[in-house]
């Protein structure tokens, strides 16, 4: 902890995982977000297991990701795209994506979003 109003420190271990009902194997950790004080941004660490499946999809707001591990597939729009650690993305509000894990390994990534409402809407 700092001694500074509103600084926050979590340690990993403090984070629970939950699995997200609509995918198959992804799993969410709320790093930080409103709850825990921080003005205007959530960052989130999602885990996509080997063989795991997320549908296609749409968000109210942005998502900025980057990759920690593994390899993975992200389709945006009609494009797709294989991401690895290292690699950043931006998906704008709106736009459809999805990912798909065909690998051996995990992946893992950090989403960060703006804080507020986001609605998800599946496609058909």
């Amino acid at each position: 902890m700092s001694d500074h109003e509103g600084a926050l420190l979590r340690r990993g271990d403090d984070i629970e995982y939950e699995a997200v009902d609509a995918a198959d194997g992804l799993e969410k950790g709320v790093l930080i977000d409103e709850v825990r004080g921080a003005p205007n941004f959530a960052i989130r660490r999602f885990t996509l297991a080997a063989g795991g499946d997320v549908p296609k999809h749409t968000n109210e707001v942005e998502h900025e990701q980057y990759v920690l591990s593994g390899e993975y597939t992200v389709g945006i729009d009609d494009e797709e795209h294989t991401v690895s650690a290292g690699d950043s993305l931006l998906i704008p509000a709106g736009v459809v994506h999805w990912y798909r894990n065909e690998g051996d390994e995990e992946g893992a990534f950090i989403c960060a979003v703006p804080n507020g409402d986001d609605a998800i809407e599946l496609e058909e």
